[in-house]
This record gives C-alpha cells, structure tokens and sequence, in this order.
C-alpha cells in the first residue's frame, strides 16, 4: 500500500501575507492552523484546531511562510452522555471536562459555544443547529460508540469540526452477545424463566435444538462477523459465511467457508446478521429473502435492525418459515410497546444490549477519549468519520478530479461479480507533472471511498482512507505514466483496476483480465473514456447503462425508445467499438433509475448481449 506521508506544503509569501491580516477564529475557516504539540500533518496541512485564544507565530521556511497556533489554556470538553471512569480521567489529565448529562437540545445549544469537543453516546442528537450554536468553537464530536447516525457529518464538516468513533472496544462484547442469543434461543431460555416466573413447569414444551452439527451462516464477515464465526466453531457448528468483500485467507484462516448470499441462506440452520445498515442492505431479509431459507430456520440479529423487514419476519414466524429469533436491534428503538415482532412467542429480545457489559463500557470511554486527545491536540484519527479541513487552494485544482476519482471506484466495484471478492486494486495516472508536483493520495482516498463505501457502513476519507483498506485487506497500488501535454492541467486520466475479480459485465475485463475502467476531466466534468478495451465518451453525471450487442443499424434508437417510453431521460450516449459491423459497446448516461421491467426489456433486445445498470 502507498505511504501516506505527507510532505509540507507552503503557502506562498502572498498567501500568508493576506492570511496574517484575519482574526485567529476567521483564520481557522479557512486554512489550518498547527499546533506546537502536533506531529500529524495531511496534504501538507496540519488539523486547525485553535484553542480558546490562540496567539500566531510566522516561521519562515523555504521561501513560503508557515503559520502557527499556540494554545493559550486548556480546551473545554463537554461529555453528554454517560462515560466510563478511565475515559474520563483520561480527559481529566489534558482538558477541563463538563459533564452535563441529559441535555435538551436547547440547552446543548446554550453550552455548546463554551466546548471546544463534545462526547456523545447515541442518545443526543448533535445537529446541525448543534453546529451553528457553536460559532465556530467546536473542533471535535467524539461518539463512544459505533454508528454515528446522531451526528450531522455534513454539517460537521461544513463547519470544519472533525467526528470521531470507537469502533474497536466493543467487537468481543457484540460477539458474545450474538453467541448468548443463539444459544438461549436453541434452548428456549426466555420463555422457559418467564413461564417458571409465572408458576409453571413446562419441560415438554420448551424441548430446544442442539447447536453442534449445525450449519451456521454469517452474514457479513467483518469485525464482529468474524468473532462469532471462531466462537461458533468452538461450539461445534459448522460455520459458512457471506460477505462479497472480505479476504478469503481471512474465513479460511478460521476454518470459514466463503459462499454466496444465497447458498448461505439456503444451508444454514441459523443465520446470525452481522452486516451494516446500508441502502443496499435495508430490508434485505425480507418476503423474497425468507422464502429461499431453509424452512425452520432460526435467525439472529445483533447488527443493525433495519436489514430486516420486521412485518415480513412476523409472516415467516407465523407460518414456520423461520423457527425462532433472537434481536437485540429494531427499525425504531425503542420498538412500540405494541409491537408484534417483539410480543411474538417465537422472539427473544433484548433491549441492545451488544455492546453493554462492564468491560466494553470502559473500552469505549477510553478509545473515544485518546480519540479526542489526540485530535485536540492537532492529530488526525485513524477513526475519524469525515474529511477534516482541506484549504481551498488545495482542492480548487484537483476538485473535478476528486469527483472522478470516488465515481471510478463506485462503478468498478458495481462491475464486481458477487462472491468473488476485491483485493488487489491498481490505479494508473497519466500526467504532464513531475510526480513530486502532484500528490495523489486524495484521489486513492476517493477511490477507495468509492470502492469501500457502498458495501459498507464504514465513512472513509482522506483521514482513514488508507486504515480503512488495510483492515479490509484492500491492496492498493499506484502507477504515474508521464504524458506529453501541458503542465497546467494537473491529469490527463485516471484508470483503476480491480485484479483476480469476475464481473458481472464481461466486457469491462482487459485482455489482462482484470475489470479497468478510465476517464478523464472534460470542461470541468468526468467523463468515463474506457470500460475494459472499449473506448467510449460518456458524462458521469447520475446513472449509466452499460450495453456490448452486435454492431448494427438502429441499436441507439431502440434502447433510446425503450427508455423514452418509461419516461427514463437520456442526458449522454456514447457508442465504441472494436470494428465496425463486429462488437460495440453502447454508454447511456440516464437521470432516472429504469424499473426492473425496462431494463429486461433492452436485455430482451436480441443484438444485446450483455448490460448492467450502474447506480452512480
């Protein structure tokens, strides 16, 4: 994998002459600051976080001007919700720490402009009212959790203020209560203490199912995914896996079975959930999904609630599709009191609890807060879940670029056949430029961003870009290519290539075998040039259908007609082709997502041999 070591980057003598000129907090708008204490730099710039009243030092270095800021007191931490004691004697040790639990949002507001961090669990909402009530202030949310669906990292970003996780602490605590789960419901557990409770004593009724010998199948292969599959082996269980996107060394190494989503489905005796909630994966499990499951079995969910389609599960219940299950996460938490699935006699629940016991608890409170340390301090997070300041002057001239960048990524990986796995990825850039007048690791950032993010939950950025890869087994590679042409435009092209892959659109695949696609920046917009060896000249602008039919009269209107008939608009078409009257390649740049009716019908085209939709 590529170094990411960044290198300074000067700001021209002029640059800093007109930044001298603004106040410490405008300053920190729009360039970042360094701080005396911090050894973290990316693209050049350290993280801009002024503390209270910073005071400026100009160092001279080079023939450009470096600005610094030094803190004058300690920083303000306002931790809302309930840590452990370790993290908070941590926090304690670098800053001064106000714990205001149960705030209403109002008041969090009124407080908020005094924090320069503010550490949250899931239960307060950090919006961006939350943002704007800041003024500025605010440099870091740290969630002592994982999911950070409570924090608005759009207007985090705006306002220049870096959100970090735990992501860590928690993964045995997750595991163990996916495992507690499958074995109470086997055996009945709940409802047998709930009938003993009420004065009964029914052996007979509550007879449970062996575990050892049972096929168990992991759905989502990840951290936690992982840790149940080694602790189900040692119960005896016979452990297969589905995760498009994890290493196979990883499963093997655990004596785990990579498999298809649907083979997993249809062998596994009980099914433990272990994905992120993510468009592709909402509702996942739903009346289409269950009727492929082998009947009676038992389903376990310590995910997220909302990859299954809770009505559905109730039908599967009732009619003993599925035999038992066992959540700890809901669609809506906390579920309505009247809900069905929750009172259903088959269901044990649990109020999500994954990450709750003693130990997690103080793990979580000290990652969040060495997080939040550290990025106080000046550091960038290897957890930190959005982009932190980039100055304009850095962006400006790669910005289309960036664009194009994140969208390449995004297709090639919606090319990959399911199953097969990505972990060798290759990027090519074609420039004028001296390599050391050109740093790339934006662009890999948002390549990968745009590789990882839609099979993942996981927010990556130029902070955690590289650490993300790396957990995920994601090998990347970079190749400059010297082209002939002016210096003044700082790429030619960008082609990635995904290796040791199938694709579900053959044609993307190079005469090497590896699926590579290429575009370029035309008048300030990408434009997809190559999808395999086939040249073409399509806008990435919303979505596109990928066509190879035999090249003949009339395929441009007929596709053309069949869209236009669905009210589907065409906003760009392209056509390449290895030689005329042979084999084309047809692009179509739509607005809309085509039904599923529609796209069978241009499949149905008899010159059309293959297509793919791309969501972009």
């Amino acid at each position: 994998m590529a170094s990411v070591a960044a290198k300074p980057l000067h700001l021209p003598a002029a640059t800093a002459g007109e930044l001298s000129s603004l106040t410490p907090y405008s300053t920190a708008a729009s360039v970042s600051f360094s701080s005396p204490r911090s050894q973290s730099s990316f693209l050049g710039l350290r993280l801009a976080l002024p503390l209270k009243t910073p005071c400026f030092r100009k160092r001279t270095e080079g023939r450009g001007l470096r600005i610094e800021a030094a803190a004058a007191a300690r920083p303000t931490v306002l931790v809302a919700e309930k840590l452990g004691d370790a993290g908070l004697e941590l926090l304690r040790g670098f800053a001064n720490v106000d714990c205001s639990y149960n705030l209403a949002p109002e008041e969090l507001c009124a407080k908020i402009s005094l924090c320069d961090a503010l550490i949250v669990r899931s239960g307060t909402k950090v919006t961006r009212e939350v943002f704007e009530a800041a003024k500025g202030r605010l440099k870091v949310v740290g969630r002592a959790g994982v999911g950070i669906d409570n924090v608005d990292l759009q207007a985090a970003t705006e306002h220049g203020c870096l959100v970090v996780n735990a992501p860590t602490a928690n993964t045995v605590a997750a595991a163990e209560h996916g495992i507690a789960l499958l074995a109470s419901m086997a055996r009945n557990v709940a409802q047998a203490d709930a009938s003993m409770k009420a004065g009964k004593w029914q052996r007979n009724k509550y007879v449970g199912v062996s575990l050892v010998g049972k096929t168990l199948a992991v759905m989502g292969f990840g951290k936690v995914g992982s840790e149940v599959a080694r602790r189900a082996k040692g119960l005896g269980m016979h452990v297969i896996a589905h995760d498009p996107y994890a290493p196979a060394d990883r499963a093997r190494a655990i004596g785990v079975e990579l498999v298809s989503f649907d083979e997993a489905i249809s062998a596994a005796d009980f099914i433990s959930l272990h994905m992120p909630l993510t468009p592709s994966t909402a509702k996942l499990f739903n009346d289409e999904t269950f009727a492929k499951v082998k009947k009676g079995v038992r389903i376990i969910n310590v995910a997220r609630g909302g990859v299954i389609d809770e009505d559905a599960l109730v039908r599967a219940l009732d009619d003993g599709t599925v035999a038992q299950a066992a959540l700890d996460v809901f669609t809506v938490e906390p579920p309505p009191k009247d809900s069905k699935l929750v009172m259903h006699e088959k269901v044990t629940v649990t109020p999500h609890l994954g990450a709750s016991t003693v130990e997690a608890q103080e793990g979580v409170a000290i990652e969040i807060a060495e997080a939040v340390i550290g990025a106080l301090k000046g550091e960038l997070a290897a957890t930190a879940v959005n982009a932190p300041m980039v100055p304009a002057e850095v962006l400006s001239e790669l910005a289309p670029y960036v664009i194009l960048a994140e969208k390449l990524g995004r297709l090639a990986v919606q090319l990959v056949a399911g199953g097969s796995g990505v972990k060798g990825v290759k990027v090519v850039y074609k420039s004028a430029r001296d390599p050391d007048d050109l740093d790339t690791r934006i662009l890999r950032a948002m390549i990968t961003k745009g590789i990882i993010e839609p099979i993942s939950s996981v927010f990556v950025n130029i902070v955690n870009a590289d650490y993300t890869a790396k957990q995920r087994g994601l090998r990347i590679s970079e190749e400059r290519i010297f082209h002939d042409d002016t210096p003044e435009i700082p790429l030619d092209s960008i082609q990635v290539q995904l290796s040791n892959v199938e694709s579900k659109f053959a044609s993307a695949l190079s005469d090497a075998g590896d699926i590579r696609v290429e575009g370029r920046v035309k008048d300030g917009i990408p434009h997809l040039t190559l999808v395999g060896s086939f040249s073409v000249d399509v806008s990435l602008e919303g979505n596109l259908i990928l066509c190879r039919q035999v090249d003949q009269p009339g395929m441009i209107g007929h596709v053309g007609i069949i869209l236009g008939n669905q009210n589907v608009n065409i906003n760009f078409m392209s056509v390449g082709r290895t030689a005329p009257r042979k084999h084309a390649i047809m692009a179509i740049g739509v607005d809309e997502e085509p039904d599923k009716e529609t796209l069978k019908k241009i499949g149905e085209i008899p010159a059309i041999e293959e297509f793919v939709f791309l969501g972009l």
